[in-house]
């Protein structure tokens, strides 16, 4: 197999592990202080670990030069949108225990990101991965259709914002952590002008009150920036399909954590379209290994 698509693979995982698994328990162990807090400051020091980082690998020459791109600045624009609303959607459902739910929303992106790698840039399907995609196809039918009682718009949100976030960071092709600042200074000023009007209300739990609950707060940026980064890199060498299919540790591992650890809801049918994905997995994986 080419050694980048390789390095593709584990850059997705190891971004997909950190989602499903050290991220949840991390921003659920926050929900004390109010799920509009967390993401004010998920944004906030976001835009500040990645000043650092630009900082540190002396990058500044390759952030003017992209955004005196307007493709490029145009894109990270609506990239930058459709990130927030997918960190926005997904710490609300962790604060108020969807995280289940959430996760149905990254069992869809794959199959978007596969669709659209097949749309936009001609990644190839065969028979193996048309089978694997319909038995995932079948299993978000099972879930939707006879495990969910109300439309899951907490997934579908999640879901479409981050298989189309994929697609505009792919399409326009700039330096990783250079896009995700960008993206974040473009939220940035929303987010000042929110925690602005929290702080007058006096409903803020950052502050020098508790320099360890603000500190730690402050690791919302590098529990942001970490697995992003690995993961938005492991799509440009892999591919949006191949990395689509790979993420679903990310909602796998939610799964578990919300029916085992937190005590969230998990049917027999929910079960049933799990196995139904991970065989499909598998497949898909298989192919890909046989055929790169």
């Amino acid at each position: 197999m080419n050694q980048e698509f390789n390095k593709g693979l584990l850059l997705t995982s190891l971004g997909s592990f950190w989602w499903g698994f050290i991220g949840v328990i991390y921003f659920k162990y926050l929900e004390f202080i109010g799920f509009v807090e967390v993401i004010i400051h998920r944004c906030v020091w976001t835009a500040f670990t990645l000043i650092i980082t630009t900082f540190f690998f002396s990058k500044w020459k390759i952030f003017i030069s992209t955004i005196r791109n307007k493709k490029f600045l145009f894109g990270l624009f609506f990239s930058g949108l459709l990130i927030f609303i997918n960190w926005a959607v997904w710490i609300y459902a962790v604060a108020t225990d969807r995280i289940i739910d959430a996760s149905f929303g990254y069992f869809i992106m794959p199959i978007l990101s596969v669709f659209l790698g097949y749309i936009f840039f001609k990644e190839k399907l065969n028979k193996n991965r048309i089978f694997s995609i319909s038995l995932v196809i079948l299993s978000i039918i099972i879930l939707l259709f006879l495990s969910i009682k109300s439309l899951p718009w907490v997934g579908i949100v999640v879901g479409l914002s981050w298989g189309f976030y994929n697609l505009i960071r792919k399409k326009i092709n700039v330096d990783t952590d250079i896009g995700l600042l960008i993206e974040s200074l473009f939220i940035l000023p929303f987010a000042l002008v929110t925690f602005y009007f929290v702080y007058q209300k006096g409903l803020n739990d950052f502050s020098t009150n508790d320099i360890p609950l603000s500190l730690f707060i402050m690791l919302t940026g590098p529990m942001t920036v970490i697995p992003l980064f690995l993961y938005v890199r492991g799509v440009e060498l892999s591919g949006l399909g191949p990395a689509g299919m790979i993420f679903y540790i990310t909602p796998t591992l939610q799964f578990l954590l919300g029916y085992f650890y937190y005590g969230e809801p998990f049917s027999t049918i929910k079960f049933v379209s799990f196995i139904l994905i991970w065989i499909a997995v598998i497949i898909y994986l298989k192919d890909l290994y046989e055929t790169n």
